[in-house]
């Protein structure tokens, strides 16, 4: 049980919704994937919500960055950009964030400093690493936010890109989704180390392994990581979760037990953070019930958005294209 005191009730009734928010969202996406609206790759962050919500609940984006892979619908929900602009992405709509070209896989928006997600695993993190660079370079107050899984532990980039973060020391911290398994793989199997934030060391960078089903532990690690990147010090936490769906929507995840399922769905992040609150009497069942109606409300709204919205132009097809 966290100690909630030192929280208002603003601040953790907003975290509540905002992973209500997401789930509702993705489930939608899911469901919608079903019967073909939406077309290509869907990969669902259901049950890591905490991740992207307790942790952009640390920055402020107007100068604070953020990029992130392919299961990027949860970052950009936190990175509070629109709804209807989101689905009208995954419909291929002239009104998406990305025009209608980039999909699931591609959310971005200058505005709010989400510079997407990316579809090669691990290709972000140089990227990311850049990002920092120029903070430094132009001598900003922001750091960058770097989200990836597991199964980019062992690309290239990363080491690379820790190391280069110690030597110039940039205002970034990297942070790792362990979901457990990369594809259909239990990281166990492919990965000598089992702590991922031990091979922070070997950078002589500060790692630290942060429980990933609770929302709190999530905002406190990323802040306390937060002030010290910005002086200089870039971090690497381990945030430890579980995905609840397959690796992607057409994954039937049949690599795993039921049982394991069962276990995980025992600590739903959602479930962890509405019983903190009703124990300690900050929101009761009705309010409840309420956060999620209207979770549901405004992701109805995103898919009336995204129907009407017009396909691009055949000429879109061109723009934006460097030749």
């Amino acid at each position: 049980m966290k100690d909630l005191k030192k929280y208002d009730r603003e601040f953790l009734v907003g975290l509540l919704k905002q992973m209500i928010l997401i789930r509702r969202f993705e489930e939608k996406a899911s469901q919608l994937y079903g019967i073909r609206k939406i077309g290509g790759f869907l990969h669902l962050y259901i049950g890591q919500e905490a991740v992207a919500t307790g942790a952009l609940a640390a920055l402020d984006l107007a100068e604070d960055y953020v990029l992130t892979a392919y299961r990027d619908h949860g970052h950009a929900i936190a990175c509070r950009m629109d709804p209807g602009q989101l689905m009208a992405e995954l419909y291929g709509k002239a009104t998406g964030v990305s025009k209608g070209k980039g999909g699931s896989m591609h959310f971005f928006s200058k505005e709010q400093h989400m510079l997407g997600g990316n579809g090669i695993v691990g290709a972000h993190l140089p990227v990311a690493t850049g990002v920092a660079l120029k903070l430094k370079y132009k001598k900003e107050k922001g750091a960058v936010l770097v989200f990836f899984g597991d199964g980019a532990i062992h690309q290239g980039t990363f080491h690379e890109s820790l190391n280069l973060a110690r030597i110039w020391n940039l205002p970034i911290i990297y942070i790792c989704e362990n979901n457990q398994y990369g594809m259909g793989t239990d990281f166990r199997r492919v990965s000598s180390v089992h702590d991922f934030s031990v091979m922070a060391a070997s950078y002589n960078i500060e790692g630290e392994q942060v429980d990933g089903m609770n929302v709190l532990s999530v905002y406190e690690a990323v802040k306390n990581s937060l002030v010290k990147a910005k002086e200089g010090n870039p971090a690497f936490l381990e945030i430890k979760t579980y995905r609840y769906k397959g690796h992607s929507a057409s994954d039937p995840a049949k690599y795993r037990t039921k049982e394991e399922l069962a276990a995980y769905k025992k600590s739903d992040p959602i479930i962890i953070l509405k019983d903190e609150l009703t124990d300690n009497s900050v929101i009761g069942e009705e309010d409840f019930t309420g956060f999620d109606a209207e979770a549901r409300e405004i992701v109805e709204k995103a898919v009336l958005f995204a129907e009407e919205s017009n396909d691009p132009p055949a000429e879109e097809l061109y723009s934006d294209i460097y030749m």
